[in-house]
């Protein structure tokens, strides 16, 4: 197993704690460790402007500032809730053993409490264990904020902070430590490739934001009046910005400046160019038009595919899988969503739990040697694998995300703003602001 798993299994035997059988010596690389904090800041910029360009040009003018607010706020909050323990209950693996299911398979630990051990000499295998935490922050950062995409345009400014706190600590960080923390791990011990985040940030923020929007409701004159992007020119930049930053997203994952780390590269690439012409084939032969918000999306579909596959496929694989992603994304968009009638305001469900999905699946296939990969898997056996684990994140995130909006409602007496409010923009009644003169 290889990506973030291995990485903190490194850490494991680094640090001399359970979970892994032989320790391994540990040794700064400079090459390594100048990659990782350069990733760590791409994945940064991810999020801000990226996501918050890509996300505040999607939503009516009146509401450009709300994205850009809660942006910047959850990754302040969050920010501060993973040093305190979040980190340490991702990384903590005291208690765990291979094969072995306990409530440590589940959740990590407070052995890193507050990074009080997180020392200026302490390595994950080849880097500064101060880069990893920080890398691993910027993950944690972004994943919440992905979910205000289903619920933009609605939600108040405090019960998204708190929503975005409480789900993070109960849905992000057991979904990241079952999957990478090693040996153990309930996730990782049943196989599944995951390689920079399919399930633990894709599936997991696209199936809350799905149960968010419905649990809100449609905005004030959905399906009864357009309701169109107000700055398409934000959300391509926001989209570059975001296809820019993924290379630190997954090319990072592979925690080295190594040929994994290439190959990663390479294959996330091709997928995002591949998932361009995947969703632009079935907008052409519907619409006859190609659009500019359909090229962002395609790009999109294909970068989050890919995903939790770019170190375990090849070109061939990733190519097939932009493909088919982009494709079925865009029917997701376009059918499922008016099918269903929710309210999924900038298709986040649609994008990111869709494709986390389809990815995931396929990572299962694409990534046998068979087929131009890198892993000696049956394809069969490693499909049922991650669809295990697919269905068991829409499970675990579905219920768990209903019961924390439900108790965000209670704490800050409501999840959606006044009727006025929602109106007249959340960025004069929540901010007291405008974007524009």
């Amino acid at each position: 197993m290889i990506g973030k798993g291995k990485a903190v299994a490194v850490l494991v035997a680094a640090l001399g704690m359970p979970g892994m059988a032989l320790a391994q010596e540990t040794r700064l690389d400079s090459g390594d460790t100048a990659w990782m904090m350069i990733s760590s800041v791409l994945v940064l910029m991810m999020l801000v402007p990226g996501l918050a360009l890509f996300y505040g040009g999607l939503v009516r003018s009146k509401n450009l500032l709300s994205i850009f607010t809660q942006s910047f706020t959850v990754a302040g909050v969050i920010g501060v809730l993973w040093v305190v323990y979040g980190y340490s209950l991702f990384a903590d693996t005291t208690g765990m053993v291979a094969g072995e299911f306990n409530l440590h398979s589940l959740i990590g630990g407070f052995k890193h409490w507050m990074l009080l051990d997180v020392v200026r000499d302490s390595l994950v295998g080849t880097i500064p264990e101060s880069v990893f935490a920080t890398f691993q922050m910027t993950f944690a950062l972004i994943t919440p904020m992905i979910i205000a995409g289903s619920f933009a345009e609605r939600m108040k400014f405090s019960a998204a902070v708190l929503f975005c706190a409480l789900w993070f600590t109960f849905c992000y960080l057991p979904l990241a430590h079952m999957a990478w923390s090693g040996p153990g791990g309930l996730l990782y011990d049943w196989g599944i490739l995951e390689f920079a985040g399919g399930t633990v940030v894709h599936i997991n923020s696209g199936v809350a934001g799905l149960v968010a929007c419905v649990m809100l409701g449609r905005r004030q004159g959905y399906s009864l009046q357009a309701m169109p992007p107000h700055n398409l020119g934000f959300a391509l930049t926001g989209t570059a910005l975001l296809w820019v930053g993924w290379f630190g997203f997954n090319v990072g994952s592979a925690v080295a400046a190594s040929a994994s780390a290439g190959m990663a590269m390479l294959t996330t690439q091709i997928a995002a160019c591949a998932g361009i012409l995947g969703w632009l084939a079935v907008e052409w032969l519907r619409t006859g038009k190609a659009s500019a918000l359909g090229v962002a999306s395609g790009a999109l579909a294909g970068l989050i595919a890919i995903t939790p596959a770019c170190g375990f496929v090849g070109p061939a694989g990733a190519l097939a899988m932009g493909l088919l992603t982009g494709a079925l994304c865009y029917a997701a968009v376009v059918y499922l969503k008016r099918t269903f009638g929710y309210d999924d305001a900038l298709d986040a469900f649609g994008l990111h739990g869709i494709g986390g999905i389809v990815g995931s699946l396929l990572t299962g296939v694409f990534a046998s040697k068979s087929l131009g990969g890198y892993q000696d898997i049956a394809i069969a056996s490693q499909v049922l694998i991650q669809l295990k684990s697919v269905l068991f994140t829409v499970l675990f995130c579905g219920v768990m995300t209903f019961v924390l909006l439900c108790v965000t409602r209670v704490l800050t007496r409501g999840l959606r703003v006044c009727e006025q409010t929602e109106a007249q923009g959340l960025d004069l009644f929540q901010h007291g602001e405008k974007a524009y003169g």
